[in-house]
């Protein structure tokens, strides 16, 4: 018997695998069923990191969260988050246990350091947070999201050829959603109130959607015209391009648009070389003025009375509606309610992730519209810039402009740097499309989930890894000569 199990001992664990969940389903125990799924996911993590992570990023747009499925308000992305907290304790325990992990470059960079210094700050916020269990979810979150898709990749796109895998797998899994949701749209004639919930259940509202089909439309474009991709590749580039661009107008998602529009901006101006200062001093006199005439633009602004509507043209209109268009009005509502938090908490706030529990009494009567809650239960800060403003303080939002600074500066001078071909047309497309997010973070924050935190870490990670792949063997040298020569 001994020597039949040690011969047959892959069939004999099988069949006793199989006895044995068939005996626990019919007393109507499932558990024993993920066995399977957990020694895949086990095996991958030991000998298959690199295609685990790209199984993520595809699964990552067809993730449904289990809040939305009124699973007791788990409020966890499957299969995703519960891999990517896997990757995390593989990260951590390498880290512990060997130290190299990461490469001392990626360490010292500019957008690393940016990125630990803000979740540094986000741990001390926990401490004096209102809610710190609350406080510690959400960092622990954050947590994961970095060590999968910063980190993590960040290591696997040393191999440039993963950076290509990354936007194709995250593509492949969003062409199917919005083939879905333009299926389920047409059934409704494109009409503009379906469009908030079609792309359902991939996608909790439409915002969220429009705002990653606008993460991806630069690379697509690029893909179109890359360079050593073949005629099939780009084709098939091509379709993906129709196919976001349609998603993305018939999601009837404002910030989106303006996202869009905004980086094909900041594209013509690298591509015409307007130089930073001279950006910055258009950018300040715009400020000076509308700051000196807020008061007229506020005026014209409230004459503004179209609304969101199925025309196309009058939907574009009422972006700029902030007398009768009830989104934008209660955006207006939860920004002031984040500022007068701020006021009351402005050093440490009241806790990362807390503001949505948090900011029913800041309301005041004059901002509340006719969707506003008593209780403020139905959502965020509606910007990434004034959430972590309210949650963690000044330094917070400090930190956050930190970020985009330092992935802004290192993705440009990149792009400065290089001579057309593959690397240039990668940088730019990921930097494009997180241009399209950072402005949708005035309207929007979702990097509290799964969908937009794996390409915002992800393209931070791109840039970071073709940064460090172009830097001059003799930069070190030269700018320890340059320290040395200046402190004489």
């Amino acid at each position: 018997m001994a020597a039949l199990l040690k011969s047959y001992w892959i069939p004999a664990v099988c069949v006793a695998f199989v006895v044995l969940n068939t005996v626990l389903t019919a007393h109507e125990l499932y558990w024993l069923n993920l066995l399977p799924v957990a020694v895949l996911v086990g095996w991958a993590l030991v000998a298959a990191t690199d295609k685990l992570l790209l199984f993520i990023v595809f699964a990552t747009p067809l993730s449904i969260n289990m809040e939305e499925m009124d699973m007791g308000g788990i409020g966890v992305a499957l299969p995703t988050e519960p891999l990517m907290v896997a990757l995390m304790v593989l990260f951590l325990l390498k880290l512990a246990l060997e130290g190299g992990v990461v490469a001392p470059r990626v360490w010292r960079h500019p957008v690393t350091l940016a990125i630990l210094a803000q979740l540094v700050w986000m741990a001390v916020c926990i401490l004096p947070s209102s809610m710190p269990l609350i406080s510690l979810k959400y960092f622990t979150a954050r947590l994961w999201f970095v060590c999968a898709m910063y980190f993590m990749a960040g290591r696997i796109f040393s191999d440039a050829r993963n950076i290509h895998r990354f936007f194709w797998c995250f593509m492949a899994g969003l062409a199917i959603v919005v083939a879905y949701t333009l299926v389920q749209h047409a059934r409704h004639g494109f009409a503009e109130d379906p469009a908030h919930w079609v792309m359902s259940p991939f996608f909790k509202d439409h915002t969220s959607y429009g705002a990653i089909i606008a993460f991806f439309l630069p690379f697509a474009a690029a893909a179109v015209f890359m360079p050593d991709y073949s005629r099939t590749r780009r084709g098939t580039a091509a379709v993906l391009l129709l196919l976001l661009v349609a998603g993305l107008v018939f999601s009837y998602t404002r910030a989106a648009w303006i996202g869009v529009v905004g980086a094909a901006a900041v594209f013509a101006a690298m591509r015409l070389r307007i130089p930073a200062w001279a950006i910055g001093l258009v950018a300040l006199v715009a400020g000076s003025v509308a700051m000196a005439n807020w008061d007229r633009i506020t005026i014209a602004l409230g004459r503004n009375t179209a609304e969101s509507h199925d025309d196309l043209a009058q939907h574009v209109s009422s972006i700029s509606n902030i007398r009768s268009d009830a989104s934008n009005l209660e955006r207006i509502n939860r920004w002031n309610s984040a500022v007068r938090m701020f006021e009351k908490k402005p050093v440490t706030g009241w806790g990362p992730g807390t503001y949505m529990f948090q900011y029913a009494p800041f309301q005041a009567a004059r901002d509340r519209t006719i969707i506003s809650t008593n209780f403020g239960l139905v959502g965020n800060a509606h910007s990434e810039y004034l959430g972590p403003l309210a949650e963690q303080g000044l330094p917070g939002f400090l930190l956050v402009l930190l970020v985009v600074g330092a992935i802004t500066t290192t993705a440009v001078r990149l792009w400065s740097r290089l001579s057309d071909g593959v690397d240039r047309r990668l940088v730019g497309a990921a930097f494009l499309g997180l241009v399209t997010y950072f402005i949708h973070g005035l309207l929007n924050n979702y990097l509290d989930l799964d969908k937009a935190s794996v390409p915002f870490w992800g393209f931070a990670a791109m840039i970071v890894a073709l940064d460090l792949k172009h830097r001059q063997p003799g930069d070190h040298l030269k700018r320890q000569v340059s320290k040395a020569r200046s402190s004489k």
